[in-house]
């Protein structure tokens, strides 16, 4: 992959299936993380799925509120072939990239293999939550690094 030029942002795009828990629950600990760091000019967020649905999952929303976090007006949406070209690094969240990654892009795919927090207990929503943050920070970690 090309080193990004200092005026081009590192790109992330978060991709899930529906775009309505875990793509959600880590494009939001990425603004949040971006911030914090003061990399708003470096870095460069998306989130979207292969096929969205209506709502985000109404436990998502729950999970992330206890922390602090509302995602309660956020909208599923479809992630664009354009958007994942233009992307450095490609998250999916335990779903194929195999149909998420065109052929010819050139960032790197990672699958974190995780969950999917639909339908499941508040708890278990929580446990999935806290595994996406970590995975975050560390992906900041290693960004900066």
């Amino acid at each position: 992959m090309p080193e990004p030029t200092p005026s081009d942002p590192i790109r992330i795009a978060f991709v899930c299936v529906q775009n309505a828990g875990r793509s959600q629950m880590a494009y939001a600990f990425a603004r949040r993380e971006r911030d914090r760091r003061g990399l708003q000019s470096e870095i460069d967020l998306v989130t979207g799925g292969t096929r969205p649905a209506d709502h985000v999952h109404p436990a998502v929303v729950d999970a992330m509120h206890e922390i602090g976090i509302a995602i309660s007006d956020r909208i599923p949406r479809e992630v664009t072939v354009d958007e994942l070209r233009e992307s450095d690094y490609a998250i999916t969240m335990g779903c194929s990239a195999a149909d998420v990654c065109p052929a010819g892009w050139g960032g790197e795919s990672r699958d974190w293999d995780l969950d999917d927090p639909d339908g499941r207990s508040p708890a278990a929503v929580a446990a999935i939550r806290d595994e996406i943050e970590t995975r975050v920070e560390a992906l900041f970690d290693e960004l900066a690094g």
